[in-house]
């Protein structure tokens, strides 16, 4: 009997496969994929809790900057308003001393006026008095000059505090 190659192949693989069965090479393979799928399983169970703690984690970030981004709207808002009352506050202040310096600035030109006058009708007066003293020395005689000086300083002093109350 001859055998030919196929013969031989054939029986080098049964050869083949019962070795590997011998050296348990399937059972060895089969465990090593087996712990690799578990491995593969734990990477896969971790990278979730890694993403439900990431997505926790950007939930209260962006919580956070929600109420970062609402505080700083408040704080800007009372500013504004803050500022807003401090500009009518300035206003009103500004108004009310320019008032109290208009006051003030009619109040002396009041009294500036009212000193002018004064000054005016004393020298008036006085300018009055000597001129009249003047004419009565050198037209009337003496003792009517005394007579008439002083009845025209009592009428003068009559007026003067007429015009001072």
């Amino acid at each position: 009997m001859s055998f030919d190659a196929t013969f031989w192949v054939a029986i080098s693989f049964f050869i083949f496969i019962g070795l590997l069965v011998y050296f348990k090479i399937p059972q060895n393979i089969n465990n090593l994929l087996t712990k690799m799928i578990g491995d593969i399983k734990k990477e896969i169970e971790e990278s979730e809790k890694l993403r439900v703690e990431s997505k926790k984690l950007l939930d209260e970030a962006q919580a956070k900057l929600n109420s970062v981004e609402g505080e700083t709207k408040k704080i800007l808002d009372q500013a504004k308003s803050e500022s807003e009352q401090l500009v009518i506050s300035m206003n009103e202040k500004f108004h009310k001393s320019s008032e109290i310096k208009k006051n003030l600035t009619q109040t002396k030109i009041n009294q500036m006026k009212e000193s002018a006058i004064k000054e005016i009708k004393d020298r008036s007066i006085k300018i009055a008095l000597e001129s009249v003293k003047k004419i009565m020395t050198t037209t009337v005689d003496r003792s009517k000059l005394d007579n008439l000086f002083e009845k025209n300083l009592e009428e003068a002093k009559s007026e003067l505090k007429k015009i001072n109350s």
